[in-house]
């Protein structure tokens, strides 16, 4: 389908491509991973059409219908809100649109009966293309995917330049997924996402009938999606069979055949130069002497690209001493608006060397929480106590992005310790991979992997004993990425993290903070205890409402000690009565949802059946009252649409039995 012929790219002394010929085949799910700066994103360039290659070229077919995800947002100067943004994203069903409309406010007025006839006919092949192109879907797949990627019913008609930067790029991943392409290009589509949106992204795509080419440091995505690996490095491509973890395991035992290799070649060819060496001058061994010779200049060379294939250790300094409580939060309360408590009545303890990781939705508080330890925000009531001897090392989202551009590397680093050696501050910055004449390079030329890197040794100029950070992953690579959990995980300091990588969470915490606004809920073990332990909740609840029922059906189920019985008759009393408040709040959602459900399918089958007469249709066909019935169905689909949503929302949000 689409194909790299001997392509060759470079940027200025740096070669990204060199001669790299592959193809991506129709239906294939592939995930495309290398360092940052490596070119990756150049891939996606080059088949969009915006660059061209110094040699070679790209192969796509004419007609393929392309959407693409970039890391960077373009700027839109645009009025529509945003479920309007999410479904112009298909240019073509939108002029169908345009011309259906004109025809038919053009058609009562028109007298001839030919030109009617003409207008009639070319109002059914619209009609049909608009079918064939999902047009009638168009807007219940904008509210499904703007949904799953968390945004409210009520947002969908706020404009779309009225919300932050973040979730404008949530807005395009939306627009990408709406537009149903053959091909869908998506680089780095979860760096705005947290996980239940991840998890949404990822049971989509896994349905998604296109081609999917995908850039991600997310391995998790890379795992659960990709049959195709494809490395970037090195201005070499390489193409795997599987996902991440194939890839991996397969990438080193290549790696290891290639040196192996290598290995060989340097040995013959030492044994070839000295046979040359020795027997040169003797005419008795010319013709040998000029066979070898010809014999090295056809050894080629076996390439081995400048990978790493473990990843690479970030030395992060030892942390001073501090006291056994490094932070005590008691009856914190925090509100915006005096209103709404993001956090209340909220008692926090930290002990040193704890390791905890805030999971829930966007929205919930987690980078609030963080902020209040830091000492960024007030709180509004209770009170904040930091331990002795505490050294508060804090890394927001946007961190990396506060660094003055034109400085460098270095002077960066410098800047957030004025005290320290040139020595101590290029022995840091070899650590986070900066090393030689990098650390002269600006700030501004720097990737974001870079930009982050440099970020977290600035922090670490002045050795804190408790770091805060919030999303520390994005821009990463993986081996970057592997590299900070390694770090972390050795770090003799407390840490308080908040991040949307599920992999790298599960390294790093050793404790979790589930945030249950407005306050937080405990769990002392890692991310997979605090799965099997909600797990486990729900499942002996779900079990002592069923042996509560039984126990009351059954006559071993009464005890014979008398306060014994009493007790669990009183316990299956209010179980009983605690059942009957949820059936109340619950009965009626769960009423609202099905019936949205079973309008919703009606509804749909009726525009099916409406489209297949507009696709064969008859002599008595009356193509403008079918028109008008599918533009109603499609006013009333939405609608329900949105009633479904509310009503699921909630119905999710309720208590559980």
């Amino acid at each position: 389908m689409i194909d790299f012929r001997n392509v060759s790219v470079g940027f200025g002394a740096q070669q990204v491509l060199a001669d790299a010929s592959f193809r991506i085949n129709r239906g294939e799910r592939v995930g495309i991973v290398g360092p940052n700066g490596a070119g990756k994103s150049t891939l996606f360039s080059l088949i969009m059409g915006e660059m061209s290659p110094d040699h070679g070229d790209v192969g796509v077919p004419k007609d393929l219908r392309i959407s693409h995800l970039r890391q960077q947002l373009k700027p839109h100067e645009t009025d529509t809100n945003l479920l309007e943004y999410s479904e112009n994203a298909v240019p073509a069903v939108i002029e169908i649109q345009r011309e259906i409309e004109q025809i038919e406010s053009q058609l009562p007025a028109v007298s001839d009966e030919r030109e009617r006839d003409r207008a009639v006919r070319r109002l059914g092949v619209l009609q049909t293309d608009f079918e064939h192109q999902g047009g009638y879907r168009l807007s219940s797949r904008a509210q499904s995917a703007l949904g799953g990627l968390g945004f409210s019913v009520a947002d969908f008609h706020r404009p779309f330049k009225s919300f932050s930067g973040g979730w404008q790029m949530r807005a395009e991943l939306a627009r990408a997924l709406v537009a149903d392409p053959d091909l869908l290009l998506l680089d780095e589509p979860t760096n705005f996402l947290d996980i239940p949106a991840v998890e949404w992204l990822q049971r989509f795509l896994r349905d998604y009938p296109g081609t999917l080419v995908l850039i991600s440091h997310d391995r998790f995505l890379l795992n659960s999606l990709a049959t195709v690996t494809i490395e970037v490095a090195g201005g070499m491509i390489t193409r795997y069979a599987g996902n991440y973890d194939h890839y991996v395991t397969d990438r080193r035992l290549r790696h290891e055949q290639r040196e192996a290799a290598r290995g060989n070649q340097d040995r013959r060819r030492e044994q070839i130069e000295r046979f040359v060496e020795r027997f040169r001058a003797k005419n008795t061994k010319s013709s040998q002497v000029q066979s070898r010779l010809k014999m090295l200049e056809k050894m080629e060379e076996v390439a081995i690209p400048s990978v790493t294939i473990r990843a690479p250790r970030i030395r992060v300094p030892k942390p001073p001493h501090c006291g056994t409580e490094v932070m005590r939060l008691e009856g914190a309360g925090l509100t915006y608006d005096g209103q709404t408590w993001v956090l209340k009545d909220l008692d926090l303890r930290l002990e040193r060397g704890e390791k905890l990781g805030l999971v829930g939705l966007n929205g919930m508080g987690k980078t609030t929480l963080l902020r209040l330890m830091a000492g960024r925000l007030p709180l509004n009531e209770g009170k904040r106590v930091v331990g002795n001897h505490v050294v508060i090392g804090y890394q927001a989202q946007d961190f990396a992005e506060l660094m003055d551009p034109n400085r460098s590397v270095l002077d960066t680093l410098k800047s957030a310790s004025p005290g320290i050696s040139e020595r101590d501050a290029r022995g840091l910055l070899g650590g986070f991979f900066f090393s030689g004449d990098t650390v002269e390079k600006p700030v501004s030329v720097l990737s974001g992997g870079e930009k982050m890197r440099l970020a977290f040794a600035r922090l670490l100029a002045n050795p804190p004993n408790l770091l805060l950070l919030d999303e520390p992953t994005t821009h990463l690579d993986i081996p970057s990425r592997e590299a900070l959990e390694n770090a972390l995980a050795d770090y003799e300091g407390t840490v308080c993290l908040v991040s949307h990588d599920i992999e790298f969470t599960r390294h790093v915490a050793t404790g979790i903070l589930a945030m249950r606004p407005p306050g937080v809920q405990r769990y002392p073990g890692g991310y997979d205890y605090y799965h099997e332990k909600t797990e486990a909740e729900r499942r002996l609840a779900a079990a002592g409402n069923q042996g509560g029922e039984a126990g009351a059906r059954s006559p071993e189920g009464a005890d014979a000690d008398g306060d014994g019985g009493s007790d669990r008759k009183a316990l299956r009393r209010e179980r009983a009565l605690k059942r009957q408040e949820l059936n109340k709040v619950r009965k009626p959602l769960e009423q609202a949802v099905k019936s949205a459900e079973q309008r919703m399918a009606a509804l749909e089958k009726e525009q099916d059946h409406l489209a297949g007469q507009l696709m064969k249709p008859e002599p008595s066909t009356d193509f403008a009252a079918v028109n008008r019935r599918l533009h109603e169905i499609q006013i009333e689909l939405d609608h329900t649409v949105a009633k479904w949503e509310k009503a699921s929302r909630a119905l999710e949000a309720a208590p559980a039995e």
